[in-house]
């Protein structure tokens, strides 16, 4: 491979990280909500054993890709579960209580050890979470990196072996950026309860991107296949997405410690 040649694929590969780093800011969130219940050790086990099957579930994924992408459901299914988490939460969040439950506050509630049913359910839902999200993300790179030249170092299915690297390459640090964004994410929401609204809001949102991506698919062709792909759908989608952020965080409060309140 000459010089030229591995510039170019440096640029896509920083390009890429740069795509998966933006994705994974709401992909992380929603990560981040999904392991909240669990204390902070089990919530570490969770999204470590949730990135141990990522890296095998995008793996796969880009091997089985032309395949992979008729499968329309998982992201409707993705879809449907976001959609409902958030409004289910927002629905609690909202409810009447009565004034016992009113005079709780939610942040203080101690965090119970999950059972191994539920942590193992927990990391399931992980594990479905990044595949709905993986098949978007794999289109939108394997794209980018079909455009380069070939390197000449053999085919890993039907991609060039340096094409197949850079996606494969670009991908796992996405997930690992994932993987602590959504821990950052976790301790905002224990100190800013008030973004728990924001927060199921764009679980919502992300939803409804997924929504959007199914209605486009070939097989069901609602809206226009290309639509989800359009600059306008993307400014769109992220301009909402950081306006309920925004909104959620100057419309919260930071809690004190136990240890503060001592002070």
């Amino acid at each position: 491979m000459g010089a030229d040649l591995i510039l170019e694929y440096l640029w896509v590969l920083i390009v890429l990280i740069g795509l998966e780093g933006l994705l994974a800011a709401d992909n992380a969130l929603v990560l981040a909500i999904m392991v909240r219940h669990l204390p902070e050790k089990q919530r570490k086990r969770a999204l470590f054993y949730g990135l141990a099957g990522a890296f095998v579930l995008r793996f796969g994924s880009l091997l089985v890709i032309s395949y992979l992408v008729e499968f329309w459901w998982i992201q409707a299914l993705g879809a449907i579960y976001l959609l409902g988490i958030a409004a289910k939460n927002l629905y609690d969040r909202f409810k009447s209580k009565s004034p016992e439950e009113a005079s709780i506050p939610r942040d203080r509630e101690p965090l119970k050890e999950a059972t191994p049913k539920e942590f193992w359910f927990t990391v399931f839902k992980v594990e479905f979470a990044d595949l709905a999200f993986a098949i978007d993300s794999i289109l939108a790179a394997v794209a980018l990196a079909v455009a380069l030249p070939p390197t000449g170092l053999g085919h890993i299915g039907s991609l060039d072996a340096g094409q197949f690297a850079v996606i494969f390459a670009g991908g796992m640090i996405g997930l690992i950026i994932m993987r602590f964004a959504a821990n950052v994410f976790v301790g905002l929401l224990a100190k800013r309860p008030g973004l728990e609204v924001a927060a199921f809001l764009i679980v919502g949102w992300v939803g409804v991107k997924l929504a959007v991506l199914v209605l486009a698919h070939k097989d069901i062709a609602l809206i226009p296949q290309g639509f989800p792909h359009t600059t306008g759908w993307k400014l769109t989608f992220y301009i909402v997405l950081v306006l309920i952020a925004v909104i959620g965080w100057f419309s919260s409060k930071k809690t004190t410690t136990d240890t503060e309140d001592i002070q």
